[in-house]
């Protein structure tokens, strides 16, 4: 075809063997998914998080690397960095919600944890990394962030004002680095059923799933890691500004279909 480059066909994506995937809040859910994912894909995969135990397992199933990380902690974030001196992509996903109070009832302490985790502990590792994501040649750096990022809803201010922060970070970083071989990636999953994040943030079985009840297949984690698998896979001048997927069922933030 006049005019074709054949280095933009769909079989000039990245070759995935090789390349060092490091998935950070890996030990469940949307991490422990898209490290496996990765891993099936032919990645050299680096999974960290605080509970070794299970990361060690999840390692040991899918031929990964397990490294202890408290994104929280800058000695535990500088000694994972030393660990991985090859990165070729950075999956931050560690992060979470931990309450559900309105702004008249916060909960400082709980706002201090959602921001550190969230957008200071990202902050964190993305620093420590980038050397090696600039040296690799052609380094990922993708955001799990949320459609809260883009959004704000009642009762969910500590954590719709952590992921904007990760929104912004992430445009950001793609500012900074525009001409340099380091995309910026994010992906804004909206409703997700995973194991631990409605109960850690309401604290009960019954209301996490009452979350959910009623609406016909909710995202699961390995929705997500397919969206990030494609991402990080994409020839290396397409960049995947943003990526916002949701249930069929949901069709906002406040807007979700739901049986009976």
């Amino acid at each position: 075809m006049p005019g074709s480059d054949a280095s933009h066909s769909p079989e000039s994506r990245l070759p995935d063997a090789g390349r060092t995937a490091v998935v950070t809040g890996a030990s469940s859910g949307i991490g422990a998914a898209t490290a496996a994912r990765l891993a099936a894909d032919g990645f050299d995969v680096v999974l960290g998080a605080r509970r070794l135990d299970r990361l060690t397992t999840l390692a040991g199933s899918i031929g990964a690397r397990a490294l202890p990380l408290d994104v929280t902690d800058q000695a535990s974030v500088d000694s994972f960095a030393a660990e991985v001196p090859r990165v070729d992509v950075l999956v931050n996903n560690a992060g979470g919600a931990f309450d559900a109070n309105p702004v008249a009832d916060a909960d400082l302490d709980s706002w201090a944890r959602t921001y550190d985790v969230n957008v200071l502990g990202t902050v964190r590792l993305t620093k420590a990394l980038l050397p090696a994501l600039r040296a690799s040649g052609t380094g990922d750096v993708l955001f799990v962030s949320s459609t809260a990022g883009l959004i704000s809803y009642e009762g969910g201010a500590s954590y719709t004002a952590a992921k904007h922060g990760v929104h912004t970070l992430a445009e950001t970083l793609r500012l900074e680095l525009n001409g340099e071989p380091v995309r910026v990636m994010e992906i804004a999953p909206g409703m997700v059923r995973t194991e631990e994040f409605s109960l850690n943030r309401l604290g009960s079985a019954d209301e996490a799933d009452a979350v959910y009840r009623g609406v016909r297949e909710p995202l699961v984690a390995e929705d997500v890691a397919d969206c990030i698998a494609w991402a990080v896979t994409r020839p290396h001048h397409v960049n995947i500004d943003l990526m916002v997927v949701r249930p069929l069922a949901q069709a906002a933030q406040w807007k979700v279909a739901r049986d009976g």
